[in-house]
Order: structure tokens, then sequence, then C-alpha cells
């Protein structure tokens, strides 16, 4: 390959890098709606319920317990998967894990980061009023969070 081709190759995907990161960096213009899925995607895991299994006291409509599920989102890197484990007290999440299924360094990095500030905008909130943006800088992430948690949602009636 001639050098000044193979400069422009370089040169070209190094933009698109630089673009990737920048669109994963990138603030949501006030949509709290999930990202979109690629089509034809579903997700990946599957929820489970473990602990208690009674129906939660208050008629929240959910049944206690700690349930966990995969949501995917589309990142400028293609398809990513993260893992999403909630516990429900009478409709109330007391605490939550993510697993990060990262497929690169970006997404290793913004997935880090959402573990990290999840819990503060989630624990102590009712379930069916949870619909996150963006956390922690990254706005990606929660399109998988969200997905995860209506599957939670629908096996914890």
């Amino acid at each position: 390959m001639r050098p000044s081709v193979r400069k422009s190759v370089y040169a070209g995907i190094a933009g698109l890098s630089l673009a990737g990161t920048v669109a994963a960096c990138a603030p949501s213009a006030g949509d709290s709606s999930p990202a979109p899925a690629a089509s034809g995607s579903s997700t990946t895991g599957s929820t489970f319920p473990s602990g208690a299994s009674t129906p939660a006291a208050g008629g929240s409509g959910y049944k206690d317990g700690t349930y966990s599920a995969d949501g995917t989102y589309v990142s400028p890197n293609g398809t990513e998967t993260v893992g999403v484990e909630l516990t429900l007290a009478s409709g109330t999440v007391t605490d939550v894990q993510i697993t990060q299924h990262p497929s690169n360094p970006n997404t290793r990095k913004f997935q880090g980061e959402f573990a990290g500030g999840i819990a503060g905008q989630v624990v102590g909130r009712n379930i069916d009023e949870l619909n996150v943006s963006k956390v922690a800088g990254s706005s990606l992430t929660s399109g998988g969070f969200n997905q995860a948690v209506e599957q939670i949602k629908s096996e914890a009636r």
C-alpha cells in the first residue's frame, strides 16, 4: 500500500474512533427514553427471582426478592450488554448491582462509571419510577439498564 493511502486510511480510522468516543460522552438532550436497540436484537439474558417469593406488602403488585436480567444497547462500537440485578421490597429498590460485559476499553470505562453511580439514582425508589437517562457521564448504558428493568418488572409481578 502506498504511504499516502496508508496515511489516509489511518486518519479515517482515527477520526471514526474519535467520533465514537465523543458520541458516547455526549449528553442526552433532555430525552429520558431508553436508547433504541438494534433492529431484530433481543436481550441476551434471562430474568429470575431468588429469595422471598411472597407478594409485596402495600399492594405494589411486585414480589419481594432479587431479580436479574441483561439488557442491550447500541454504542458506536456495536451492540453492548449490561447485566442488572435489583432487590425489591414492597416494590421499592433496596439494592442494585451491575455486571459489566464490555467489548472494548471505551465500553469498560462507561459501564464502570454507570455501575459506580446507579445506586444513588435508583435505591429507595419505586421500580415503576425507574427510567434513567444518564448516570455518571454514561448516557448509552442507561438504555440497556432500562431494558433490563422492564424484564425484571414483568418477572416480579
